[in-house]
């Protein structure tokens, strides 16, 4: 197609209108502009194509062949993208907002809360996928993920979504009277870390340590680490927002903290969203603020 002899979409939607309408002034009440404009747009449309589209000899404006020829063309024009668009947006508000994020996260922090988004917003539905693996955002595939770091991410728009430190727990009966816990101490208790993360090797790691030769090491599912570190099978990595309670209740005993602002982040590739998506996402936000 050679644009540079395209007829401007505007002139072509005030004639459209006015074939609609079949006055300038319903035409300008349609699109909701002066019908002078509209006048303005059918006389700019006549220039360009260099053809006489309209007969103004009469009171009336009436089409010329040619502008008949051009009415009928333009009128399937217009229908067929209508379609096409209404077609798109339908088929997208049809599809799953996509979730990704991990195990002990969904469990700990967005299953609870699952129950009020249903309730508020019956018409969307939620894939969640509960992985710690990074995931490649593209339409049609991955709509939102949920990662633990201090964000800024290159390629991708991050939000803080909840912040909250890492922190070393394990439960009373596992540690016994022993207070000051050193890395290398630890290393020789048995410790728990969610499946697919480093985590707890990482953090021994930074410190010189690693978990010794037969004090067992069990991966798991994030949902079912934190049952498992309360019912003192081990040592693990978690954030603390997820184990507040057990710390305060003295369930669990906090051993060492982060001294750092990471934390949840919202991550979302950086193209328009669909509506359903931002709906979510605004309802992840509202639930954090109310934490």
């Amino acid at each position: 197609m050679d644009w540079l002899q395209f007829p401007p979409l505007a002139a072509l939607r005030a004639f459209t209108a006015f074939v609609e309408h079949g006055s300038v002034v319903r035409a300008g009440d349609a699109l909701n502009v002066s019908h002078a404009a509209i006048s303005q747009q059918l006389r700019a449309l006549e220039a360009h194509m260099g053809v006489a589209l309209f007969d103004r000899a009469g009171k009336t404006l009436n089409m010329t062949p040619d502008g008949e020829h051009l009415a009928r063309s333009v009128q399937l024009g217009f229908s067929a993208i209508e379609t096409a668009v209404s077609d798109i947006v339908r088929a997208g508000a049809d599809r799953p907002v996509h979730v990704s994020l991990t195990s002990s996260f969904a469990a700990s922090w967005l299953m609870p809360r699952l129950p009020t988004f249903q309730s508020e917003h019956p018409d969307i539905d939620l894939t969640l996928d509960p992985s710690p693996d990074l995931v490649d955002l593209r339409p049609g595939g991955v709509d939102v993920a949920i990662r633990y770091g201090v964000g800024g991410w290159m390629g991708v728009q991050s939000e803080m979504l909840l912040q909250t430190p890492m922190v070393i727990v394990a439960a009373p009966g596992l540690l016994g009277s022993k207070t000051d816990w050193s890395a290398v101490d630890l290393a020789r208790l048995p410790w728990l870390e969610e499946v697919g993360t480093t985590e707890a090797s990482t953090w021994l790691a930074e410190r010189g340590a690693v978990v010794k030769h037969g004090a067992g090491r069990i991966s798991l599912p994030g949902n079912l680490l934190l049952e498992g570190v309360r019912a003192g099978q081990g040592v693990t990595v978690t954030v603390r927002h997820f184990v507040e309670r057990d710390i305060l209740s003295g369930r669990l005993v906090e051993i060492h903290a982060e001294p750092d602002a990471r934390g949840y982040h919202i991550v979302m590739a950086q193209t328009p969203q669909r509506k359903a998506v931002k709906t979510f996402v605004r309802w992840l936000k509202r639930q954090a603020g109310e934490v």
